[in-house]
């Protein structure tokens, strides 16, 4: 019998409770009440509770500054069965003016009971703060983890990637929610061989000397962080469900990313000295992390810090890549666009990578999606944005 179905077994007939996430004790449970439910999940990976306490933490995080957010547990005699949050984001509130309130964190026994009383909690939060429609998973927002996996549960997720049961979608859909987006992950093996349009674009534009690709200077972090937002502010501006990022947040990504960047892993393209391109590839820190069980004390830390530093992952994750605007559908911004993808290619072949996700991308962005097709990438995972009227 599988840890789900001793689990639904065992709590058959208990009485369900939903309680609001009040104070440190309460969230240590919100954080760890998933594991059970994945013990006999091969392709789970146990986040680190210290990242998710940090990512949580009002105090550290600028996202608290421009939203509301509530957290709850659903339980069954007094056991963990179920959590979810709720967000109100000022920022995606101002930008869209569509009424949309958010939901996430969702984990959840494979109960349709379970699943009512933890949306229904959600909704009628959100509801009483006006909002018209609920729209996710978000773990915060559009600019975290974003969607539901509902294709590709056969592999492990990559870096600040969801994960979820197959059961999910349906008993979400049960509950009223329908599709409002899909986002696609693909992998590209590090050894892919350019096309012969793609050779003799790039063998043109490097004679250009008025292109140059560089990277990022350790030393200026904050400073380079900021040039790979403007860049990726401008060129995703008009996408669905875009929010750009503020400095605050620019700020906590740099401090969150120093301790796993390194400088060849991000390309920044210059046109006459003018930023113009980026690409952001991070290593696959779940390969790294997951025997760790969350934890880094008391020797999880040692693990982690020499699996990363001194062996490397076999793969690694790129969730920023963008070409100015004014530059799209146009050759030169063509050429940018591999020209950066290039670098860190390179760079990541030399340090032993054999593999790399690129997401996720919208399911209507025609011009991505062709791009990492014609580069060998292919669609391996699936994660929807839902939505329901409230």
């Amino acid at each position: 019998m599988s840890a789900l179905a001793q689990v639904g077994a065992a709590a058959a007939g208990a009485a369900l409770s939903v309680e609001e996430v009040v104070g440190p004790a309460a969230l240590r449970s919100f954080l760890e009440m998933s594991a059970p439910l994945y013990r006999d999940d091969p392709n789970w990976i146990p986040p680190l509770l210290l990242e998710r306490r940090l990512h949580l933490n009002p105090g550290k995080n600028p996202f608290f500054r421009q939203a509301e957010v509530a957290y709850w547990l659903v339980r069954r005699a007094g056991r963990p069965a179920g959590r979810i949050s709720a967000q109100v984001n000022q920022v995606h509130l101002a930008r869209h003016r569509d009424g949309s309130g958010h939901f996430g964190f969702l984990e959840a026994e494979d109960d349709p009971e379970v699943f009512h009383l933890l949306l229904a909690t959600a909704e009628d939060w959100l509801r009483r703060r006006g909002m018209t429609r609920v729209l996710g998973p978000f773990t915060l927002s559009i600019n975290h983890e974003s969607g539901l996996l509902v294709d590709g549960f056969d592999r492990p997720p990559y870096l600040m990637m969801n994960y979820a049961p197959p059961y999910y979608a349906a008993r979400l859909e049960a509950q009223g929610y329908g599709k409002a987006k899909d986002l696609i992950a693909y992998l590209c093996a590090a050894d892919f061989e350019l096309p012969r349009a793609a050779r003799s674009l790039l063998a043109k534009a490097v004679q250009d000397p008025s292109l140059r690709v560089r990277n990022i200077d350790m030393g200026r972090l904050r400073e380079e962080i900021a040039t790979v937002v403007e860049i990726f502010n401008d060129a995703w501006s008009e996408n669905w469900g875009f929010l750009p990022f503020s400095e605050e947040e620019v700020g906590y990504m740099a401090e969150t990313l120093k301790p796993i960047l390194s400088p060849g892993a991000v390309a920044i393209a210059e046109v006459a000295g003018e930023p113009v391109a980026m690409a952001v590839t991070l290593p696959n820190v779940n390969e790294a992390i997951r025997d760790l069980g969350g934890r880094l004390l008391p020797f999880g830390w040692l693990k982690l810090l020499w699996r990363l530093k001194v062996r490397g992952t076999r793969g690694v994750r790129m969730p920023l890549m963008g070409v100015r605007r004014r530059l799209h559908g146009t050759i030169l911004g063509g050429a940018l666009g591999l020209m950066v993808i290039e670098s860190v290619r390179q760079y990541h072949r030399a340090q032993g990578v054999t593999e790399g996700e690129l997401s996720w991308i919208l399911e209507d962005n025609t011009p991505t999606r062709h791009l990492i097709e014609t580069l060998g990438g292919r669609a391996y995972k699936t994660y929807r944005i839902y939505e329901k009227a409230l």
